[in-house]
């Protein structure tokens, strides 16, 4: 008689099209297709990105910022873990380690998996040293981290905490689009003949799509999509109006994973200022569906956009104008280098396959519900 196929309970923090979003949107969709009983759990609704999808739930329909409202969150979390009866709970960012690990165990789940996606920059020291404690203390089962980056953050942790840890990189959809660039930047409404560039990320400070911003001046012509929605809109507006080039940005808004690559193509160049990552999700994605990409010159984006000790992207300080500039101008103009990058980022599909991703996490779940 087979063993009865596992209960998963995938926990985030907010719903949204973003880099840990979509990881756990794969693996649900990977799991439920090999009768896996699935649920997706979000603290709460930021976008409209999971409506409509099956075995999604949210405990709230914003952000619980105020105590009261803190506590009926958390009262509904408890509740909704009692009524799935998770046999694994895998819990993505900070605040969805920290929160969603001690409800689940008061709720009975047996299992829980801690999913180190959050950059260190966003992680304040109250979750960080509660990261900490439960990790070194068996809060977590087995705590995964997407790459070498990360796990070296994590060097100097306790040793329990470290001996739960396994690493599982990203691995990604092909985003490849068959439509044309004229196709493409009809379908966004964007510049039909003026040199392209943007970037898909959520609008955030961390993000740097400020240093984007700033290219402009600076190359004649050019025009700027960013696609995303989050906080710094209103900033990366005004900054914008100050530099004389608001009628050269396009903000298209937050686009479903279907549309990311209708975007690549639409784009010259794809450009990835962000100050901090694990993984860098985005990027990866359009340096393999063709787009050139220039990244802000940090160390764990050197380690993904390369295949074969290749890069796969022009690296650059996204804080030096000057210097983003430049290399943004090689990846629009020198034809040897646009070729080079295309072909290079082609190969990061062998590197981090969708397939090895997939069967890490259900060999763990595997190996999770055995014990």
């Amino acid at each position: 008689m087979s063993a009865p196929a596992p209960r998963v309970m995938l926990v985030q923090t907010q719903a949204e099209n973003a880099g840990a979003q979509q990881v756990s949107r794969m693996i649900a969709a990977d799991f439920a297709a090999r009768g896996f009983s699935v649920h997706q759990v979000f603290f709460f609704r930021r976008t409209a990105s999971f409506d409509g999808e099956a075995n999604v739930e949210y405990c709230a329909l914003e952000r619980p910022s105020k105590p009261l409202a803190f506590l009926r969150f958390l009262q509904r979390l408890y509740a909704t873990t009692r009524r799935i009866r998770p046999d694994v709970v895998i819990a993505f960012q900070h605040y969805g380690n920290v929160i969603a690990a001690p409800i689940a165990r008061l709720a009975g789940a047996k299992r829980i998996v801690a999913n180190q996606v959050s950059a260190g920059a966003l992680i304040g020291p109250a979750a960080l040293a509660a990261d900490k404690l439960l990790g070194a203390l068996g809060g977590y089962d087995r705590i995964v981290v997407n790459s070498r980056h990360t796990e070296e953050m994590y060097a100097e942790y306790p040793r329990r905490y470290r001996e739960r840890m396994i690493r599982i990189d990203h691995g990604f959809e092909d985003k490849t689009a068959l439509a044309s660039k004229a196709e493409a930047r009809a379908a966004f409404a964007l510049p039909a003949r003026e040199k392209l560039i943007g970037c898909a990320a959520r609008l955030h400070p961390l993000k740097q799509l400020d240093a984007a911003i700033a290219v402009l001046p600076r190359i004649a012509g050019i025009h700027l999509a960013l696609a995303g929605q989050g906080p710094d809109r209103p900033r990366l507006e005004e900054t914008a109006r100050a530099l004389g080039v608001a009628d050269r940005v396009h903000f298209l808004g937050e686009l479903p994973p279907e549309k990311i690559g209708l975007l690549h193509a639409a784009l010259d160049c794809f450009v990835f200022p962000s100050a901090a990552e694990t993984f860098g999700l985005a990027a990866v994605e359009a340096a393999q569906s063709g787009a050139p990409v220039v990244a802000n010159d940090i160390g764990v984006l050197r380690e993904v956009l390369c295949a074969d000790g290749e890069a796969c992207a022009l690296f650059a300080e996204a804080r030096d104008p000057a210097a983003f500039a430049a290399a943004i101008e090689t990846a629009l103009f020198d034809e040897a280098q646009i070729a080079r990058l295309r072909a290079a980022g082609r190969r990061l599909k062998q590197r981090f396959p969708l397939s090895a991703m997939m069967d890490s996490y259900c060999a763990l779940v595997r190996e999770l519900t055995a014990a």
